[in-house]
């Protein structure tokens, strides 16, 4: 569901708004806010601070009640460490997420990146439930106050909403039920996107995947009653031609049971979130025009649902992908670089991208070997390497680079097939066989592979992330792409 709370930039004295909650940052170091504040302070400041043992920490909030006039209200001294970007977000985070149950929140921000506060407030605000609403809800409306007055905040606060938004669309669509969620209803929601965004957008269904030789997607989808899609959205600016050509291609696996290579019970509990990858791309089409890019983007959803049947794609099976290429499949559970095959080969082949991006959960070694946090990078070029992780580190999305190791390439090597869907034993490096597999069907474009298992989902409420689906990747591809034009 959409982030209901709103934000909004004021002018005037911070204790005159009209607001339930009143927030002012305290620096690394505890500098003392300014006086309007310090004269409703029950304490001088100073004490206050030593009896919460507070540093000025960004995400650390302490409270205290404030009479302004005849009302009594709750204000927050909150932590924004050095205030760069990574502080201001988590410290919009932790400032709206403690005004929580209130109808409205005043708060002083630091000179730096507004928007990057904006956003932080406005995730940890972000709300899914199906049924009864929780008992404390989000905060609704916050008023943020900067030294430069509300008219010069308005840019940094709407660019700061837009990324936020287009963000909790993605977690939104990973975080439905997958009894809801099949593949037709997935590109249902692109259909609406691309209608209100402006794009012009294309789903094949099972009958044209299978005319065209998209193999992978039939064979993954052959075991579910909800067949498979390849959904194509095309984003085309005025003004954009000679302009690169950026292709985003997101894994879609509406639910994962590992086939008939199934998984342990526990292990399917999050599979609802698998199709991550398509749903950040999609999010990140939809905040195109709003943002005003300047390049040229085709996102490409490689959507279907791994299912048990007697129709089910078997260990041994062969598969004909996009283009021409085989491979053997030897774990069912393997699906997702399967369908990303078919769309890769589809892109290289048909839409002649400068840039061939794709995004997916892919791999439980990438999550073991980077945790939460960071999402694996590997790439075939240095400088979109390098432009991807300066846009993650600028978005508070942070990716750390893989190796493509060709020493590993014969573990992906078939007795019967081009290649094999999973490495041979005796290889581990399980994140990277797979990127080796993926990358036979890019071409020799640039090329880059971002492996979310990890960071796709949040265990708990942490920063600007809600527990279920994170929505990472959202940002740091709207800071690459809006880089690019």
């Amino acid at each position: 569901m959409p982030i209901q709370t709103r934000v909004q930039a004021l002018g005037g004295a911070l204790s005159a708004a009209d607001a339930d909650v009143l927030a002012v940052p305290v620096p690394a170091g505890a500098a003392a806010p300014d006086a309007e504040i310090a004269a409703f302070l029950p304490v001088p400041l100073g004490e206050l601070l030593e009896l919460h043992r507070a540093k000025g920490e960004a995400g650390e909030v302490n409270a205290t009640p404030v009479k302004t006039g005849d009302r009594v209200r709750e204000l927050l001294l909150y932590g924004v460490g050095a205030a760069t970007p990574a502080d201001l977000r988590r410290a919009g985070a932790a400032v709206a997420r403690r005004a929580k149950g209130r109808g409205s929140l005043a708060v002083g921000v630091p000179s730096g990146d507004l928007a990057a506060f904006v956003e932080g407030a406005l995730l940890a605000s972000y709300e899914f439930w199906i049924g009864r609403a929780p008992s404390r809800r989000a905060v609704e409306t916050v008023f943020v106050l900067t030294e430069a007055g509300p008219e010069a905040a308005a840019d940094a606060v709407a660019l700061g909403t837009v990324r936020a938004r287009a963000t909790a669309a993605a977690r939104d669509l990973a975080n439905t039920p997958s009894g809801e969620k099949g593949p037709s209803w997935l590109a249902d929601r692109a259909v609406e996107t691309g209608e209100r965004a402006g794009l012009t957008v294309r789903v094949r269904d099972e009958k044209e995947l299978a005319e065209g030789g998209f193999g992978g997607l039939v064979a993954v989808g052959g075991g579910s009653p909800r067949p498979p899609r390849l959904v194509e959205l095309a984003y085309r600016p005025d003004g954009a031609d000679g302009a690169p050509h950026v292709v985003l291609v997101g894994k879609g696996i509406t639910f994962d049971s590992g086939g008939l290579s199934l998984k342990p019970g526990p292990a399917m509990t999050t599979m609802k979130t698998d199709m991550a990858g398509s749903a950040v791309v999609l999010g990140v089409l939809g905040a195109l025009r709003d943002l005003g890019v300047r390049v040229r983007v085709t996102g490409l959803l490689a959507v279907a649902e791994n299912m048990p049947s007697g129709s089910a794609m078997r260990p041994g099976d062969v598969i004909t992908h996009f283009g021409g290429t085989t491979s053997e499949v030897l774990n069912t559970d393997a699906e997702g670089r399967l369908v990303l095959a078919d769309a890769l080969a589809y892109a290289d082949a048909e839409l002649d991208p400068d840039v061939l991006i794709d995004v997916a959960t892919l791999t439980g070694a990438a999550k073991v070997a980077l945790g939460l946090r960071h999402g694996a990078l590997f790439a075939s070029d240095d400088a979109l390497a390098a432009a991807l992780t300066a846009a993650g580190e600028a978005a508070g999305e942070p990716l750390w680079r893989l190796p493509l190791t060709e020493e590993y390439r014969p573990a992906i090597e078939s007795d019967v097939a081009d290649i094999v869907n999973t490495g041979r034993p005796g290889y581990g490096a399980g994140a990277i066989t797979a990127a080796l597999f993926l990358r036979e069907f890019t071409g020799d474009r640039a090329w880059a592979h971002l492996d979310v298992a990890g960071p796709a989902r949040a265990s708990g409420d942490d920063g600007e992330n809600t527990k279920g689906a994170t929505g990472y990747a959202t940002r740091l591809l709207l800071s690459y792409l809006g880089g690019l034009g």
